[in-house]
Formats: C-alpha cells, structure tokens, sequence
C-alpha cells in the first residue's frame, strides 16, 4: 500500500490509493479470466464477503465524515462497475462455451442416418408359423384348446385315469381349484387334450392342427423346458392307416430339415395311442456321432405319435370298425433348434438379444 506525499499517514488518502488500485487490478483479473472457475474464483476474491471490496467497505469506520463519503461513493461506484462487469464477463465465456460445444458436436447432415432396428418374430413363433403353413397345406385346420385344462380331458379321456402308472410320465402343475367342487383344474401337460374337445364338437372327417403352451414340472437340460410350445395334430377318417401317419410325418420333416435329414420312426407307449411311435431326427451338432446336445444318442427326439386308440374313438361316439385315426404331438423348441441350429433349448426363453436379434 502506497504511503501518501511528504510521508504524513492520511487514512483517506490510503482508502483512495486502495480503491483506484483495486479499480486496476480487478479489471485486468476479469479479463484474464478464462472459464467458469477462474471467473468464480475472482468473484469470491474481489466481491465476496471477505473479499478486496468488502475489506475497504469496512475500513470506512476509520475515516473522517468528509472522507467517509468521498471514499464511499468511490468504492460503491467501484462495486457496481464490477458487478456489471462480471455478469458482461461471464455472458462472454457463455457464448463462448457454446460456441466450441456447437464446433465439436457439428453434425454432418449430408451423412445417411442411423438406421432404426426392426423387430422380428421370436424363433419359436416362427418354427410355429412355419409348421402350421405345412400342415395348412397338407388340409389341416388349425384350432386352439385352453392352457388351464380339466383333468378330465388332459387325462381321463385319454386313458390316464387317476391311479394310471402313465401319470408318471407328466409331472403336472396343478392349480388349487374345482370346477364343480370335484373336477381338478391343472396347467396342461401336453395339447393332446385338443383330440377330445374337437372330436366332441365335429365328425369325420376331421384334420386338425392344435398349437400351443404345455407345462410340466420338470428339471431342466440342453433339451427339456419346463414350458415349451407344442403342435397336436390329429386326423381322424375312414380307412386312415400307419402309412398315412408316416407319409405325413415324413413330408413334414422334409419340409423343415430338408431332404438330407436322417428321421428315425421307432415303437413306443403313450396311452392314447396304439400302435404308438417316437419321431427322432439326427442330432444337427455331431450328425449322429453323439454329443451333449443328444445325450449321446446321436437322435433327438421329436414328437411323440401313433394311432388313435379304438376305445378314444369309441367314447367319442364313432364306430372304431369304420373310422380310425392318427394323432403326433410334437415339441416346436426342439423343432426350432434343429432348424436354427440352437444347441441348448434354454436359450430361447433367456432373453439375450445375441441371439434373438439373428432371427
């Protein structure tokens, strides 16, 4: 601080020196000052409570009246210069933010734009469409059947009665309600209780296909859900044989796999049907060496099928001497992870867009 003329202490004079002192150096501090932080940083320094300014506002007390007032005026003026200046200080390094902010996000217009995603079908809803189109095309109907079903047509008009050991083969999830007060209500366990309901409400001849949800409470494994997808397909006529049944089953497997598939056609039990038979095709990951995906077995297992059974057709009014009929139920995961080349069933119901976004 600058002693005044002839060494004499003047607290006036000293005020005056300090606010034409302070009037310099704040404005060439402004003006230095580049971005937002050192723009704060001298606000907290020249205006703030404790900063330069206020110090000589306060060191007013210490001077005479005279003084007092031309001191003050100075130092007032002074603040609302810098205030002014500040608020045109900071102004400026707005503009200039975003000025800069434009230059580097500048978006090229002549640029092609993003391209939007389109959704697809889920590869099950596909493999589906794709099944039912082949049996449209081979005069099948499709029909739907309920998911939440009566025991008495997921079983007992199947032949499954309720101390059947073949209830074994369906772990079932059963809903904690009657209808009536007796007739157990339960999530169906396949969609062959459609055979029942149609033939209930048509006559011969009859050629449905029936997809939908069936649920069995089960572990999981490359090749087993506890929820899964099924197609019934049921056909009921004079003269129907095994033969038609292969015939159909055959075409439909060409259709999906293409003619170098390997289908395997072989006996098996299901108490609706008699002749009964399993519908395996050649493992699509080892081509029937054996691997994980098939258990070693070189097959997957298809569909289940065979003949509807002459005391079905019987309970259902029609003369079993004059009509018979086939029946296939199929798994349409299974179906699709041979023809997408899926090798574990899981993956379908995971939600991973890795996969789902190749369909």
């Amino acid at each position: 601080m600058p002693l005044p003329r002839g060494g004499a202490y003047n607290a006036g004079t000293m005020a005056t020196d300090t606010v034409e002192q302070l009037h310099a150096e704040a404005l060439r501090g402004l003006a230095e000052a580049a971005d937002a932080r050192a723009l704060d940083a001298w606000r907290i320094e020249i205006l703030g409570r404790k900063g330069r300014l206020t110090s000589v506002l306060r060191g007013l007390a210490e001077l005479s009246i005279d003084e007092r007032r031309s001191v003050g005026a100075a130092a007032n003026a002074l603040k609302a210069e810098l205030e002014a200046a500040f608020d045109e200080r900071a102004e400026e390094l707005r503009r200039a933010s975003f000025a800069a902010t434009l230059a580097s996000d500048r978006i090229d217009v002549t640029l092609p734009a993003r391209p939007h995603r389109r959704g697809g079908l889920h590869p099950v809803t596909q493999m589906t469409e794709r099944i039912l189109d082949a049996f449209r095309s081979m005069g099948f109907s499709v029909v739907e059947g309920p998911e939440v079903e009566l025991d008495y047509y997921n079983f007992e008009a199947l032949r499954i009665p309720a101390d059947h050991p073949a209830r074994d083969m369906w772990d079932t999830l059963w809903v904690d309600e009657t209808v009536d007060g007796r007739r157990p209500l339960l999530l169906r366990t396949h969609t062959s209780p459609a055979q029942i309901r149609t033939m209930e409400q048509q006559q011969p001849p009859i050629r449905v296909a029936v997809p939908g949800k069936a649920y069995r409470f089960e572990a999981t494994d490359t090749t087993h859900e506890w929820q899964m997808t099924q197609i019934e397909v049921l056909a009921v006529d004079e003269g129907l044989s095994m033969a038609h049944l292969k015939g159909t089953l055959l075409e439909l497997m060409r259709r999906l796999f293409g003619r170098e598939r390997q289908v395997r056609l072989q006996c098996s039990y299901f108490p609706f049907v008699e002749p009964g038979a399993e519908v395996a095709v050649d493992c699509f990951v080892c081509s029937g060496a054996g691997c994980h995906t098939c258990h070693q077995t070189g097959w997957i297992e298809m569909m289940g099928a065979g003949m509807v059974h002459p005391e079905i057709i019987e309970s259902m009014g029609f003369d079993s001497a004059r009509y018979t009929g086939f029946a296939a139920g199929m798994g349409v995961e299974r179906l699709a992870m041979q023809a997408f080349g899926v090798d574990d069933i899981r993956y379908f119901y995971q939600n991973d867009l890795r996969l789902l976004q190749q369909f």
